[in-house]
């Protein structure tokens, strides 16, 4: 948002700590990127179940300073696994 790209003008350092405060939720930031375009950044975070990045969703974008779009995905041979009818590992 327009308040979230003053406070980052003014407090860069502010990524950083947000990076924590996603951790104290119980995800992970594992990459983030700058980006040009409809999107300012885009960040990859780990999280253990969609209910943890829906609360990471709410807690940060209830901010007013992000508009927080999430894109729940798997990987490849977890996908691969499920159309060939394979029970997830754990399970």
């Amino acid at each position: 948002t327009d308040e979230g790209r003053k406070t980052l003008k003014e407090r860069p350092e502010r990524l950083k700590e947000v990076n924590k405060e996603v951790e104290s939720m119980g995800a992970k930031v594992v990459s983030q990127f700058a980006v040009l375009g409809g999107y300012d950044f885009i960040n990859i975070i780990d999280a253990p179940t969609n209910e943890v990045m829906s609360r990471l969703s709410m807690e940060l974008g209830s901010r007013g300073t992000i508009k927080v779009t999430t894109y729940p995905a798997m990987e490849i041979g977890a996908f691969v696994d499920m159309l060939q009818g394979k029970v997830p590992s754990g399970s």
